[in-house]
C-alpha cells in the first residue's frame, strides 16, 4: 500500500461530448469519452494509464487539467477542489499542474525561438525580473539536455528529440508538481525514445515529481511507472502496482493486452490472445460490462450488471464479475 500523500484524485469523474442535438433533451446524443473514473496519484508516483486508441486516455488527462470542462464529478490537488474552480483560481493551479504533449513540433510555435518557447511560462506568470527569467531559461535547457546554440534555433531546425527535450523544459519552467504526459515518446524515434524516457526519471528522482503517464506502449510503462491502470471504453477495469499487473492480470481485458508484447527472442512463443468483435462505440456503449461483447468468459450477469472495481489486495483492484 502506498503511504505517500494523495497529490491528485478524481471521483467518479465523467466527460462527456455532445456529438448532435435533437428536438429535445432527451434525444441529444452524447460521447462517453470518460465515464465515472476515481483514481488516486501519490506524491512521487509515476502512475501508468494503459488502454487502445480511442478508450479516452488523453481526454482524462486533459480533464483534470480543466483543459476540457468536467461533465460530472470531482478532481482534487493536494486536498484541494479544483473541479469548481474558476478560471482566474485555475490560474494558479496551471503552475502546479503542467502537461506534455504527444507531439512536440505541434506543441512549439513556430514563430519562436527555443529559447522563447521556455521562457514564455514565465512571461506569462510575471515570475522573476528580467535576468532571472534569463538565467533561469539557460538553467533549464542545460538541465534537459539542450546548449545555448540551441536555444537560438527554431523548432524545424531541431531534431524530435531535441524538440521534446524542449517541451520539457519549458514544462518544468514553473517547478509544477505534477505533469500529465501524453504519449511523450510515441512520435520519436526508438533511438531516442530511452534518453527521453530516462531524462523523464531522472526529473522524477531529482525534483519529486508526480506524472500522469498515459501510453499504449505497454513495455514502456512497465520501465517507467509505478502504479497501472488499464482503461476500456472511458472506464478503469484494473489498477495495480506494476509488479502485480504484468505478473498477474486480472481482468480478460488486461490478459489480452499483455499477451501482445513482443518478446525480443524467436525461440520464445507466446500465446497470444486474439479478441473477436468490434470494439463497441462510446456514443452507445453496451449494457453491463463494457468487454463483455468481446470477453470469452462473459456470463449472463455481465451483460446485464455493470461491475465495480474491486479490492483484491493491497496493490491489486479489478472491475470483473470472475474475480
Amino acid at each position: 500500500m502506498n503511504n505517500e500523500k494523495v497529490l491528485v484524485e478524481t471521483r467518479n469523474l465523467k466527460k462527456h461530448f455532445l456529438v448532435s442535438r435533437g428536438l429535445s433533451k432527451k434525444s441529444f446524443k452524447y460521447l462517453k469519452a470518460v465515464d465515472d473514473i476515481s483514481i488516486q496519484i501519490h506524491e512521487g508516483e509515476i502512475f501508468g494509464l494503459v488502454g487502445e486508441s480511442g478508450c479516452g486516455k488523453s481526454t482524462f488527462g486533459r480533464t483534470i487539467l480543466r483543459l476540457h470542462p468536467i461533465t460530472a464529478g470531482e478532481v482534487y490537488y493536494d486536498g484541494q477542489a479544483i473541479h469548481d474552480c474558476s478560471k482566474v483560481q485555475m490560474r494558479e493551479y496551471r503552475k502546479k499542474m503542467q502537461m506534455v504533449f504527444q507531439d512536440p513540433y505541434a506543441s512549439l510555435n513556430p514563430r519562436m525561438t527555443i529559447y522563447e518557447s521556455v521562457k514564455a511560462p514565465l512571461d506569462v506568470f510575471n515570475t522573476g525580473s528580467k535576468e532571472e527569467r534569463n538565467r533561469k531559461v539557460r538553467e533549464m535547457m542545460d538541465y534537459v539536455g539542450l546548449s545555448s546554440g540551441q536555444g537560438l534555433k527554431y523548432p524545424h531546425e531541431m531534431s524530435g528529440g531535441q524538440r521534446q527535450r524542449a517541451v520539457i523544459a519549458r514544462t518544468l519552467i514553473l517547478e509544477p508538481q505534477f505533469i500529465v504526459c501524453d504519449e511523450p515518446v510515441s512520435a520519436l524515434d526508438v533511438s531516442i525514445r530511452s534518453q527521453v524516457l530516462n531524462l523523464m526519471k531522472k526529473m522524477q528522482r531529482e525534483l519529486n515529481l508526480s506524472y500522469l503517464f498515459i501510453s499504449h506502449d505497454l513495455s514502456v510503462v512497465r520501465y517507467l511507472c509505478n502504479t497501472v491502470a488499464v482503461m476500456y471504453l472511458g472506464q478503469i477495469v484494473e489498477i495495480a502496482d506494476k509488479t502485480n499487473l504484468f505478473e498477474d492480470p486480472r481482468h480478460p481485458y488486461t490478459k489480452a493486452l499483455l499477451s501482445a508484447i513482443p518478446i525480443p527472442d524467436a525461440r520464445v512463443k507466446r500465446n497470444r490472445i486474439i479478441l473477436e468483435g468490434d470494439v463497441p462505440s462510446p456514443l452507445n456503449p453496451p449494457s453491463g460490462c463494457r468487454f463483455h461483447n468481446r470477453c470469452p468468459y462473459a456470463t449472463e450477469q455481465c451483460s446485464m450488471e455493470m461491475p465495480k472495481l474491486r479490492t483484491i489486495n493491497d496493490y491489486h483492484q479489478v472491475a470483473c464479475h470472475l474475480e
